[in-house]
Protein backbone atom coordinates (compact mmCIF):
# COMPACT_ATOMS: atom_id res chain seq x y z
CA UNK A 1 0.00 0.00 0.00
CA UNK A 2 2.52 2.30 0.93
CA UNK A 3 4.50 2.17 -2.64
CA UNK A 4 1.34 2.72 -3.99
CA UNK A 5 0.89 6.38 -2.23
CA UNK A 6 4.35 7.30 -2.85
CA UNK A 7 3.93 6.28 -6.61
CA UNK A 8 0.78 8.09 -6.34
CA UNK A 9 2.02 11.07 -5.15
CA UNK A 10 4.99 11.08 -7.33
CA UNK A 11 2.79 10.57 -10.78
CA UNK A 12 0.69 13.95 -9.52
CA UNK A 13 3.84 16.16 -8.89
CA UNK A 14 5.17 14.78 -12.18
CA UNK A 15 2.26 15.16 -14.25
CA UNK A 16 1.90 19.08 -13.35
CA UNK A 17 5.66 19.59 -14.93
CA UNK A 18 5.27 17.02 -17.65
CA UNK A 19 1.38 18.29 -18.20
CA UNK A 20 0.78 14.37 -18.89
CA UNK A 21 -2.49 12.52 -16.90
CA UNK A 22 -0.73 10.95 -13.59
CA UNK A 23 -2.56 7.87 -14.25
CA UNK A 24 -0.09 7.52 -17.65
CA UNK A 25 3.23 8.41 -15.38
CA UNK A 26 1.85 5.74 -12.51
CA UNK A 27 3.21 2.51 -14.21
CA UNK A 28 6.43 4.05 -15.03
CA UNK A 29 7.41 4.76 -11.45
CA UNK A 30 9.16 2.12 -9.74
CA UNK A 31 11.17 1.98 -6.78
CA UNK A 32 14.04 -0.11 -9.31
CA UNK A 33 17.38 2.31 -9.73
CA UNK A 34 17.48 3.63 -13.03
CA UNK A 35 20.30 2.84 -15.83
CA UNK A 36 23.15 4.50 -16.62
CA UNK A 37 23.61 4.37 -20.27
CA UNK A 38 26.22 6.24 -22.93
CA UNK A 39 24.14 9.76 -22.58
CA UNK A 40 23.72 9.60 -18.46
CA UNK A 41 26.64 8.97 -16.85
CA UNK A 42 25.55 8.72 -13.22
CA UNK A 43 22.47 9.33 -11.30
CA UNK A 44 22.61 10.25 -7.72
CA UNK A 45 19.09 10.88 -5.76
CA UNK A 46 19.30 14.26 -3.38
CA UNK A 47 17.12 15.73 -1.20
CA UNK A 48 13.91 15.38 -3.50
CA UNK A 49 15.27 15.40 -6.63
CA UNK A 50 17.17 13.01 -9.36
CA UNK A 51 20.07 14.42 -10.71
CA UNK A 52 20.97 13.20 -13.95
CA UNK A 53 24.88 13.66 -15.33
CA UNK A 54 25.55 14.01 -18.86
CA UNK A 55 28.41 12.28 -20.40
CA UNK A 56 30.70 15.10 -20.60
CA UNK A 57 32.57 14.25 -23.45
CA UNK A 58 28.96 13.49 -25.23
CA UNK A 59 27.83 17.06 -24.06
CA UNK A 60 31.24 18.72 -25.19
CA UNK A 61 31.11 17.50 -28.73
CA UNK A 62 27.18 17.50 -29.41
CA UNK A 63 27.06 21.11 -27.85
CA UNK A 64 30.51 22.67 -30.19
CA UNK A 65 29.03 20.51 -33.33
CA UNK A 66 25.79 21.77 -33.33
CA UNK A 67 26.99 25.41 -32.75
CA UNK A 68 29.06 25.46 -35.18
CA UNK A 69 26.98 23.55 -37.76
CA UNK A 70 23.74 25.58 -37.23
CA UNK A 71 25.56 28.74 -37.03
CA UNK A 72 22.59 31.79 -36.14
CA UNK A 73 20.27 29.33 -36.72
CA UNK A 74 21.29 27.67 -33.23
CA UNK A 75 18.79 27.24 -30.71
CA UNK A 76 15.64 28.20 -33.19
CA UNK A 77 16.00 24.77 -34.83
CA UNK A 78 15.42 23.15 -31.56
CA UNK A 79 12.90 20.37 -30.85
CA UNK A 80 11.25 23.42 -28.58
CA UNK A 81 9.44 24.75 -31.42
CA UNK A 82 9.11 22.06 -33.54
CA UNK A 83 5.41 21.75 -32.94
CA UNK A 84 4.73 25.86 -32.92
CA UNK A 85 2.92 26.61 -36.15
CA UNK A 86 4.59 29.44 -38.26
CA UNK A 87 2.76 32.23 -38.25
CA UNK A 88 2.31 35.99 -39.98
CA UNK A 89 2.26 38.70 -37.83
CA UNK A 90 1.80 42.30 -38.00
CA UNK A 91 3.93 44.52 -35.44
CA UNK A 92 3.00 48.30 -34.99
CA UNK A 93 5.98 50.12 -33.49
CA UNK A 94 7.93 53.13 -32.47
CA UNK A 95 4.77 55.31 -34.18
CA UNK A 96 5.80 58.77 -33.35
CA UNK A 97 4.35 62.27 -34.08
CA UNK A 98 5.37 64.26 -37.02
CA UNK A 99 6.32 68.18 -35.78
CA UNK A 100 6.27 66.92 -32.24
CA UNK A 101 8.95 65.96 -30.02
CA UNK A 102 10.38 61.89 -30.11
CA UNK A 103 10.22 60.79 -26.93
CA UNK A 104 11.83 58.13 -24.81
CA UNK A 105 8.46 56.33 -25.16
CA UNK A 106 8.79 56.23 -29.09
CA UNK A 107 12.32 54.91 -28.03
CA UNK A 108 11.29 52.35 -26.23
CA UNK A 109 8.60 51.33 -28.11
CA UNK A 110 11.37 51.16 -31.33
CA UNK A 111 13.60 49.00 -29.66
CA UNK A 112 10.95 46.62 -27.77
CA UNK A 113 8.99 46.26 -31.59
CA UNK A 114 12.20 45.53 -33.19
CA UNK A 115 13.51 42.69 -30.72
CA UNK A 116 9.66 41.02 -31.21
CA UNK A 117 10.06 41.32 -34.89
CA UNK A 118 13.58 40.36 -35.19
CA UNK A 119 12.39 36.84 -33.02
CA UNK A 120 9.55 35.96 -34.53
CA UNK A 121 11.45 35.68 -38.21
CA UNK A 122 14.76 33.75 -36.55
CA UNK A 123 11.68 31.69 -35.73
CA UNK A 124 10.84 31.37 -39.01
CA UNK A 125 7.46 33.90 -38.94
CA UNK A 126 6.41 35.76 -41.36
CA UNK A 127 6.86 39.45 -40.22
CA UNK A 128 5.40 42.92 -41.33
CA UNK A 129 6.91 45.71 -39.14
CA UNK A 130 4.48 48.97 -39.43
CA UNK A 131 5.24 52.34 -38.28
CA UNK A 132 2.36 54.08 -37.41
CA UNK A 133 2.65 58.15 -37.65
CA UNK A 134 0.61 60.42 -35.90
CA UNK A 135 0.17 62.60 -39.58
CA UNK A 136 -3.51 64.00 -39.12
CA UNK A 137 -5.59 65.94 -37.06
CA UNK A 138 -6.22 68.94 -35.33
CA UNK A 139 -2.29 69.91 -35.03
CA UNK A 140 -1.80 70.05 -38.61
CA UNK A 141 -4.09 72.67 -38.99
CA UNK A 142 -1.76 74.95 -36.45
CA UNK A 143 1.13 73.54 -38.14
CA UNK A 144 -0.13 74.51 -41.72
CA UNK A 145 -0.44 77.85 -40.41
CA UNK A 146 2.92 77.83 -38.68
CA UNK A 147 4.27 77.09 -41.77
CA UNK A 148 3.10 79.84 -43.58
CA UNK A 149 3.91 82.35 -41.19
CA UNK A 150 7.05 80.77 -39.65
CA UNK A 151 8.30 78.38 -42.48
CA UNK A 152 11.19 77.50 -44.30
CA UNK A 153 11.19 75.13 -47.36
CA UNK A 154 14.90 74.99 -47.03
CA UNK A 155 15.32 73.78 -43.49
CA UNK A 156 12.16 71.73 -43.81
CA UNK A 157 14.37 69.42 -46.51
CA UNK A 158 17.50 69.85 -45.04
CA UNK A 159 16.50 69.23 -40.96
CA UNK A 160 12.59 68.41 -41.40
CA UNK A 161 11.81 67.26 -37.66
CA UNK A 162 13.77 69.92 -36.02
CA UNK A 163 12.09 72.69 -38.27
CA UNK A 164 8.33 71.49 -37.87
CA UNK A 165 8.91 71.17 -34.30
CA UNK A 166 10.33 74.82 -33.90
CA UNK A 167 7.40 76.09 -36.01
CA UNK A 168 4.81 73.95 -33.95
CA UNK A 169 6.52 75.83 -30.87
CA UNK A 170 6.43 78.90 -32.39
CA UNK A 171 2.89 78.75 -33.88
CA UNK A 172 1.31 77.17 -30.21
CA UNK A 173 2.53 80.53 -28.55
CA UNK A 174 0.47 82.28 -30.66
CA UNK A 175 -2.57 79.41 -30.80
CA UNK A 176 -4.63 81.24 -28.03
CA UNK A 177 -5.51 83.88 -30.36
CA UNK A 178 -8.70 83.58 -31.93
CA UNK A 179 -8.06 84.36 -35.59
CA UNK A 180 -5.12 81.85 -35.55
CA UNK A 181 -7.73 79.23 -34.23
CA UNK A 182 -9.93 80.02 -36.83
CA UNK A 183 -7.18 79.83 -39.36
CA UNK A 184 -6.06 76.37 -38.33
CA UNK A 185 -9.61 75.06 -37.96
CA UNK A 186 -9.68 76.29 -41.84
CA UNK A 187 -5.97 74.92 -43.11
CA UNK A 188 -7.75 71.93 -41.24
CA UNK A 189 -10.85 71.47 -42.95
CA UNK A 190 -9.03 72.14 -46.56
CA UNK A 191 -6.73 69.24 -45.47
CA UNK A 192 -9.98 67.06 -44.82
CA UNK A 193 -11.44 68.21 -48.07
CA UNK A 194 -8.52 67.06 -50.17
CA UNK A 195 -7.66 70.79 -51.13
CA UNK A 196 -4.90 70.67 -53.67
CA UNK A 197 -2.39 73.17 -52.48
CA UNK A 198 -2.88 72.55 -48.62
CA UNK A 199 -2.66 68.62 -49.06
CA UNK A 200 0.08 69.31 -51.08
CA UNK A 201 2.14 71.04 -48.23
CA UNK A 202 0.89 68.53 -45.69
CA UNK A 203 2.57 65.51 -47.73
CA UNK A 204 6.05 67.73 -47.49
CA UNK A 205 5.77 67.86 -44.42
CA UNK A 206 5.43 63.76 -43.89
CA UNK A 207 7.66 63.00 -46.63
CA UNK A 208 10.18 64.79 -45.70
CA UNK A 209 9.75 63.73 -42.19
CA UNK A 210 9.86 60.46 -43.21
CA UNK A 211 13.40 60.24 -45.10
CA UNK A 212 14.66 61.70 -41.96
CA UNK A 213 12.86 58.86 -39.59
CA UNK A 214 14.86 56.42 -41.96
CA UNK A 215 18.05 57.52 -41.82
CA UNK A 216 17.93 58.02 -38.19
CA UNK A 217 15.95 54.51 -37.87
CA UNK A 218 19.06 53.14 -39.64
CA UNK A 219 21.26 54.64 -37.08
CA UNK A 220 19.64 52.58 -34.93
CA UNK A 221 19.82 49.18 -37.04
CA UNK A 222 16.10 49.56 -37.35
CA UNK A 223 13.87 49.42 -40.10
CA UNK A 224 9.91 49.45 -41.55
CA UNK A 225 7.96 47.82 -44.03
CA UNK A 226 5.11 50.00 -44.37
CA UNK A 227 4.89 53.51 -43.07
CA UNK A 228 1.01 54.03 -41.84
CA UNK A 229 -0.37 56.75 -40.53
CA UNK A 230 -3.89 58.35 -39.28
CA UNK A 231 -4.01 59.93 -42.61
CA UNK A 232 -4.75 57.13 -44.24
CA UNK A 233 -7.52 56.13 -42.74
CA UNK A 234 -10.12 59.67 -42.20
CA UNK A 235 -12.37 57.86 -44.98
CA UNK A 236 -12.28 54.40 -44.05
CA UNK A 237 -12.96 55.96 -39.88
CA UNK A 238 -16.46 57.65 -41.84
CA UNK A 239 -17.42 54.01 -42.64
CA UNK A 240 -16.30 52.34 -39.83
CA UNK A 241 -18.95 54.99 -38.08
CA UNK A 242 -21.80 53.85 -40.72
CA UNK A 243 -20.78 50.41 -39.70
CA UNK A 244 -21.45 50.73 -35.96
CA UNK A 245 -24.67 52.87 -36.62
CA UNK A 246 -25.53 50.03 -39.01
CA UNK A 247 -24.71 47.28 -36.17
CA UNK A 248 -26.98 49.47 -33.40
CA UNK A 249 -23.78 49.89 -31.13
CA UNK A 250 -23.59 53.91 -32.45
CA UNK A 251 -25.50 55.83 -29.37
CA UNK A 252 -25.86 60.05 -29.40
CA UNK A 253 -25.32 62.00 -26.24
CA UNK A 254 -27.22 65.35 -25.38
CA UNK A 255 -24.24 67.11 -27.01
CA UNK A 256 -24.30 64.97 -30.21
CA UNK A 257 -20.86 63.27 -30.02
CA UNK A 258 -21.14 59.28 -30.80
CA UNK A 259 -20.38 56.80 -28.04
CA UNK A 260 -20.52 53.04 -28.21
CA UNK A 261 -21.86 51.14 -24.66
CA UNK A 262 -18.97 49.08 -23.42
CA UNK A 263 -20.72 48.00 -20.37
CA UNK A 264 -21.97 44.35 -19.54
CA UNK A 265 -25.35 45.20 -18.38
CA UNK A 266 -25.68 48.28 -21.07
CA UNK A 267 -26.29 50.86 -18.48
CA UNK A 268 -23.11 53.05 -20.14
CA UNK A 269 -20.80 52.48 -17.08
CA UNK A 270 -18.02 52.19 -19.22
CA UNK A 271 -18.04 53.48 -22.74
CA UNK A 272 -15.90 54.59 -25.42
CA UNK A 273 -15.95 58.11 -27.63
CA UNK A 274 -16.01 57.66 -30.99
CA UNK A 275 -17.46 60.46 -32.62
CA UNK A 276 -17.14 64.19 -32.67
CA UNK A 277 -19.96 66.09 -32.38
CA UNK A 278 -19.26 67.89 -35.78
CA UNK A 279 -19.01 64.03 -36.80
CA UNK A 280 -15.49 64.18 -37.71
CA UNK A 281 -13.51 60.89 -36.09
CA UNK A 282 -11.03 60.66 -33.52
CA UNK A 283 -8.29 58.76 -32.33
CA UNK A 284 -9.63 55.16 -31.79
CA UNK A 285 -11.86 55.25 -34.71
CA UNK A 286 -8.83 55.20 -37.12
CA UNK A 287 -7.35 52.86 -35.16
CA UNK A 288 -10.56 50.54 -35.56
CA UNK A 289 -10.64 51.48 -39.68
CA UNK A 290 -6.23 51.04 -38.99
CA UNK A 291 -7.12 47.57 -37.45
CA UNK A 292 -9.70 45.78 -39.77
CA UNK A 293 -7.99 47.04 -42.97
CA UNK A 294 -4.55 45.92 -41.70
CA UNK A 295 -6.65 42.43 -41.44
CA UNK A 296 -8.40 42.41 -44.38
CA UNK A 297 -5.38 43.30 -46.24
CA UNK A 298 -2.21 41.05 -44.72
CA UNK A 299 -4.93 38.35 -43.08
CA UNK A 300 -2.31 37.92 -40.42
CA UNK A 301 -2.67 35.56 -37.73
CA UNK A 302 -1.38 38.09 -34.84
CA UNK A 303 -1.57 41.84 -34.64
CA UNK A 304 0.69 43.30 -31.96
CA UNK A 305 0.90 47.05 -30.84
CA UNK A 306 3.60 48.38 -28.81
CA UNK A 307 3.46 50.99 -26.77
CA UNK A 308 3.55 52.49 -23.25
CA UNK A 309 1.21 51.38 -20.41
CA UNK A 310 -0.83 54.36 -20.78
CA UNK A 311 -2.22 53.34 -23.47
CA UNK A 312 -3.70 50.23 -22.54
CA UNK A 313 -7.68 51.64 -21.32
CA UNK A 314 -7.27 52.74 -25.15
CA UNK A 315 -6.65 49.33 -26.64
CA UNK A 316 -8.84 47.55 -23.79
CA UNK A 317 -11.63 49.77 -25.67
CA UNK A 318 -10.47 49.49 -29.37
CA UNK A 319 -10.33 45.56 -28.68
CA UNK A 320 -14.09 45.70 -26.82
CA UNK A 321 -15.60 47.44 -29.88
CA UNK A 322 -14.02 45.24 -32.50
CA UNK A 323 -15.35 42.30 -30.45
CA UNK A 324 -18.90 43.67 -30.41
CA UNK A 325 -18.66 44.46 -33.78
CA UNK A 326 -18.16 40.58 -34.69
CA UNK A 327 -14.27 40.27 -35.62
CA UNK A 328 -13.76 37.31 -33.94
CA UNK A 329 -10.18 37.84 -34.85
CA UNK A 330 -9.78 40.31 -32.44
CA UNK A 331 -8.58 37.51 -30.00
CA UNK A 332 -5.34 37.22 -32.07
CA UNK A 333 -4.44 41.03 -31.20
CA UNK A 334 -2.52 42.36 -28.75
CA UNK A 335 -1.11 45.24 -26.89
CA UNK A 336 2.24 44.65 -25.52
CA UNK A 337 2.71 47.42 -22.94
CA UNK A 338 5.62 48.95 -20.97
CA UNK A 339 6.20 50.92 -18.65
CA UNK A 340 7.73 54.50 -18.51
CA UNK A 341 11.91 55.71 -18.34
CA UNK A 342 12.37 58.47 -16.17
CA UNK A 343 15.42 61.02 -16.05
CA UNK A 344 16.38 60.29 -19.22
CA UNK A 345 18.56 63.63 -20.30
CA UNK A 346 21.07 64.86 -22.43
CA UNK A 347 23.48 67.14 -21.57
CA UNK A 348 21.74 69.84 -23.61
CA UNK A 349 18.63 69.39 -21.57
CA UNK A 350 15.51 67.20 -22.18
CA UNK A 351 15.26 64.86 -25.01
CA UNK A 352 12.91 66.25 -27.75
CA UNK A 353 14.66 64.11 -30.86
CA UNK A 354 15.37 60.44 -31.16
CA UNK A 355 19.39 61.87 -32.63
CA UNK A 356 19.89 63.75 -29.44
CA UNK A 357 20.04 60.30 -27.72
CA UNK A 358 21.65 58.51 -30.31
CA UNK A 359 24.85 61.65 -30.58
CA UNK A 360 24.74 61.90 -26.43
CA UNK A 361 25.22 58.46 -25.65
CA UNK A 362 28.22 58.74 -28.82
CA UNK A 363 29.86 60.85 -27.59
CA UNK A 364 29.96 59.84 -23.95
CA UNK A 365 30.92 56.04 -25.13
CA UNK A 366 33.65 58.31 -27.18
CA UNK A 367 34.99 60.00 -24.23
CA UNK A 368 34.79 56.45 -21.93
CA UNK A 369 36.73 54.89 -25.07
CA UNK A 370 39.25 58.04 -24.84
CA UNK A 371 39.78 57.52 -20.93
CA UNK A 372 40.77 53.60 -21.11
CA UNK A 373 43.96 53.91 -23.48
CA UNK A 374 43.32 50.72 -25.52
CA UNK A 375 47.04 50.33 -26.82
CA UNK A 376 45.35 49.23 -30.28
CA UNK A 377 43.82 51.81 -32.57
CA UNK A 378 40.21 51.71 -33.55
CA UNK A 379 39.87 51.76 -37.65
CA UNK A 380 36.45 53.54 -36.77
CA UNK A 381 36.05 54.77 -33.51
CA UNK A 382 32.60 57.07 -33.96
CA UNK A 383 30.92 54.06 -35.44
CA UNK A 384 32.26 51.46 -32.79
CA UNK A 385 30.97 53.93 -30.10
CA UNK A 386 27.41 54.07 -31.58
CA UNK A 387 27.46 50.43 -31.54
CA UNK A 388 28.30 50.07 -28.13
CA UNK A 389 26.42 52.84 -27.06
CA UNK A 390 23.52 51.46 -28.39
CA UNK A 391 24.14 48.11 -26.88
CA UNK A 392 24.22 50.02 -23.17
CA UNK A 393 20.85 51.69 -23.44
CA UNK A 394 19.28 48.27 -24.89
CA UNK A 395 20.19 45.98 -22.08
CA UNK A 396 19.59 48.92 -19.48
CA UNK A 397 16.25 49.10 -20.92
CA UNK A 398 15.54 44.91 -21.38
CA UNK A 399 17.40 43.99 -17.97
CA UNK A 400 13.72 43.89 -16.03
CA UNK A 401 10.16 43.28 -17.41
CA UNK A 402 8.94 45.37 -19.56
CA UNK A 403 6.01 46.52 -17.69
CA UNK A 404 8.06 48.27 -14.57
CA UNK A 405 9.41 51.92 -15.06
CA UNK A 406 13.07 52.45 -14.46
CA UNK A 407 14.92 55.34 -13.60
CA UNK A 408 17.39 56.06 -16.24
CA UNK A 409 21.36 56.20 -15.54
CA UNK A 410 24.04 56.77 -18.67
CA UNK A 411 26.78 56.04 -15.67
CA UNK A 412 24.86 53.04 -14.84
CA UNK A 413 24.17 51.83 -18.00
CA UNK A 414 28.07 52.66 -19.56
CA UNK A 415 29.83 50.97 -17.39
CA UNK A 416 32.21 48.82 -18.83
CA UNK A 417 32.30 46.26 -15.56
CA UNK A 418 29.43 44.81 -14.42
CA UNK A 419 25.55 43.65 -15.79
CA UNK A 420 25.86 46.07 -18.90
CA UNK A 421 25.93 46.21 -22.84
CA UNK A 422 29.24 47.56 -22.72
CA UNK A 423 30.42 44.30 -20.89
CA UNK A 424 28.67 42.45 -23.38
CA UNK A 425 30.51 44.04 -26.58
CA UNK A 426 33.73 44.03 -24.56
CA UNK A 427 33.05 40.13 -24.59
CA UNK A 428 32.29 39.36 -28.04
CA UNK A 429 35.39 41.76 -29.19
CA UNK A 430 37.68 39.94 -27.00
CA UNK A 431 36.62 36.55 -28.22
CA UNK A 432 36.64 37.69 -31.63
CA UNK A 433 40.22 38.89 -31.26
CA UNK A 434 41.09 35.24 -29.69
CA UNK A 435 39.99 33.98 -32.48
CA UNK A 436 41.78 36.33 -35.17
CA UNK A 437 44.92 35.49 -33.08
CA UNK A 438 44.96 31.83 -33.54
CA UNK A 439 43.96 31.61 -37.64
CA UNK A 440 40.77 31.81 -38.20
CA UNK A 441 39.86 28.34 -39.40
CA UNK A 442 36.39 26.49 -38.93
CA UNK A 443 37.72 23.42 -36.23
CA UNK A 444 36.32 20.57 -36.94
CA UNK A 445 38.38 17.69 -36.00
CA UNK A 446 38.64 18.37 -31.63
CA UNK A 447 39.69 16.42 -29.04
CA UNK A 448 36.60 16.97 -26.66
CA UNK A 449 38.65 15.23 -23.64
CA UNK A 450 40.74 17.91 -23.67
CA UNK A 451 37.55 20.54 -22.59
CA UNK A 452 37.04 18.91 -19.14
CA UNK A 453 37.97 21.54 -16.60
CA UNK A 454 34.99 22.79 -14.52
CA UNK A 455 34.98 26.08 -16.00
CA UNK A 456 34.62 24.40 -20.08
CA UNK A 457 31.43 22.34 -18.55
CA UNK A 458 30.14 25.38 -17.19
CA UNK A 459 30.32 27.21 -20.66
CA UNK A 460 29.32 23.82 -22.59
CA UNK A 461 25.93 23.69 -20.06
CA UNK A 462 25.17 27.36 -20.50
CA UNK A 463 25.45 26.92 -24.09
CA UNK A 464 22.86 23.74 -24.23
CA UNK A 465 19.85 26.10 -22.47
CA UNK A 466 20.23 28.62 -25.36
CA UNK A 467 17.09 27.48 -26.91
CA UNK A 468 15.19 26.87 -23.60
CA UNK A 469 15.63 30.89 -23.09
CA UNK A 470 14.58 31.41 -26.46
CA UNK A 471 11.36 29.67 -26.05
CA UNK A 472 10.85 31.29 -22.64
CA UNK A 473 10.99 35.11 -24.53
CA UNK A 474 8.88 33.75 -27.69
CA UNK A 475 6.10 32.75 -25.15
CA UNK A 476 6.00 35.91 -23.21
CA UNK A 477 7.54 37.91 -25.32
CA UNK A 478 10.00 39.46 -22.76
CA UNK A 479 13.75 39.81 -23.62
CA UNK A 480 15.03 39.82 -20.58
CA UNK A 481 15.39 35.87 -20.53
CA UNK A 482 18.04 36.86 -22.83
CA UNK A 483 19.93 39.35 -21.67
CA UNK A 484 20.62 37.70 -18.23
CA UNK A 485 21.14 34.40 -20.45
CA UNK A 486 23.98 36.79 -22.42
CA UNK A 487 25.21 38.32 -19.13
CA UNK A 488 25.67 35.10 -17.59
CA UNK A 489 27.48 33.69 -21.04
CA UNK A 490 29.79 36.42 -21.15
CA UNK A 491 30.74 36.30 -17.26
CA UNK A 492 31.44 32.48 -17.37
CA UNK A 493 32.87 33.16 -20.77
CA UNK A 494 35.15 35.71 -18.91
CA UNK A 495 36.39 33.25 -16.07
CA UNK A 496 36.94 30.28 -18.89
CA UNK A 497 39.24 33.13 -21.02
CA UNK A 498 40.94 33.43 -17.82
CA UNK A 499 41.99 29.69 -16.81
CA UNK A 500 42.04 28.38 -20.16
CA UNK A 501 44.37 29.68 -21.72
CA UNK A 502 44.87 28.88 -25.16
CA UNK A 503 48.18 30.73 -26.09
CA UNK A 504 51.43 28.55 -24.47
CA UNK A 505 49.48 25.56 -24.83
CA UNK A 506 49.92 22.02 -26.66
CA UNK A 507 48.17 22.06 -30.34
CA UNK A 508 45.72 19.56 -29.17
CA UNK A 509 44.28 22.04 -26.37
CA UNK A 510 44.62 24.81 -27.94
CA UNK A 511 42.72 23.58 -30.79
CA UNK A 512 39.93 22.25 -28.50
CA UNK A 513 39.40 25.72 -26.45
CA UNK A 514 39.57 27.71 -29.05
CA UNK A 515 36.54 26.00 -30.55
CA UNK A 516 34.70 26.21 -27.14
CA UNK A 517 35.26 30.09 -27.41
CA UNK A 518 34.41 30.21 -30.53
CA UNK A 519 31.01 28.60 -29.63
CA UNK A 520 30.90 31.03 -27.12
CA UNK A 521 31.48 33.93 -29.51
CA UNK A 522 28.59 32.98 -31.72
CA UNK A 523 26.22 32.39 -29.58
CA UNK A 524 26.73 35.78 -28.22
CA UNK A 525 26.71 37.45 -31.28
CA UNK A 526 23.39 35.29 -32.00
CA UNK A 527 21.38 36.42 -29.24
CA UNK A 528 22.91 40.30 -28.93
CA UNK A 529 21.32 40.39 -32.70
CA UNK A 530 18.04 39.19 -31.75
CA UNK A 531 18.10 42.65 -29.06
CA UNK A 532 19.01 44.24 -32.01
CA UNK A 533 22.45 45.18 -31.21
CA UNK A 534 24.90 45.03 -33.63
CA UNK A 535 28.08 43.03 -32.12
CA UNK A 536 31.41 44.77 -32.44
CA UNK A 537 35.21 43.16 -33.19
CA UNK A 538 36.88 45.71 -31.76
CA UNK A 539 36.94 48.15 -28.67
Amino acid sequence: MAACSFRRSIASQLSKVLDLPPENLIKSISAVPLKCDAVVSEISAGPGTVNFTINRELLAKTVLRQVLKDGSEYGVKSELFSTVPKQKAVIEFSSPNIAKKFHIGHLRSTIVGNFIANLKVALGHEVIRMNYLGDWGMQFGLLGVGFQLFGNKEKLKTSPLQHLFEVYVQINKAAEDENTKKLAKDFFRKLEEHDEQTLSLWKQFRDFSIDEYIRIYKRLGVHFDEYSGESFYQEKSKEVLKMLENKGLLQKTIKGTGIVDLSEKKDLSSFSTVMRSDGTSLYITRDLAAAIDRMNKHNCDTMIYVTDKSQSNHFQQLFQILKLMGYDWVERCQHVSFGLVQGMKTRRGEVIFLEDVLNEVRSRMLENMASTKTTKEIEDPMETAEKVGLAALIIQDFQGLLSSDYQFSWDRALQSRGDTGVFLQYTHARLHSLEQMHGNEQLTDINVACLQEPDAISVLQHLLRYDEVLYRSSQDLQPKHIVSYLLTLSHLAAVAHKTLPVKGSAPELAQARLCLFQAARSVLANGMKLLGITPVTQM
